[in-house]
């Protein structure tokens, strides 16, 4: 596990975030990243972040009045509740077609 302070980057930490992940952190290796919180949007855009790159969100904390921590293992996320329910609607839709 290693931890990485990002909060000297204010808004302009993503980059830097996915650079660590990719070159810092092993397979299955968790990472700890402090970032500031700025107006909220570095929150959602995060674990969005996150996600997109392949990486498990595993927690997301307020540290403190400024500052949030993530939690993030490198190891594929499991697939997003609206893929899952997609993938089921798209299994359902083959079934019918099957029967009729």
């Amino acid at each position: 596990m290693k931890r990485f302070d990002l909060r000297h980057l204010k808004n302009d930490f993503y980059t830097r975030m996915l650079e660590l992940m990719d070159k810092q952190i092993a397979p299955e290796e968790t990472a700890i990243i402090m970032f500031e919180i700025g107006d909220f949007s570095n929150i959602q855009k995060s674990a969005d972040v996150i996600y997109e790159a392949g990486y498990t969100l595993m927690n997301s904390i307020k540290f403190n009045e400024v500052d949030w921590t993530l939690v993030v293992k490198k190891v594929k996320p499991e697939p997003a509740e609206r893929e899952h329910q997609d993938d089921e609607r798209k299994a359902v839709a083959v079934e019918s077609a099957k029967d009729e």
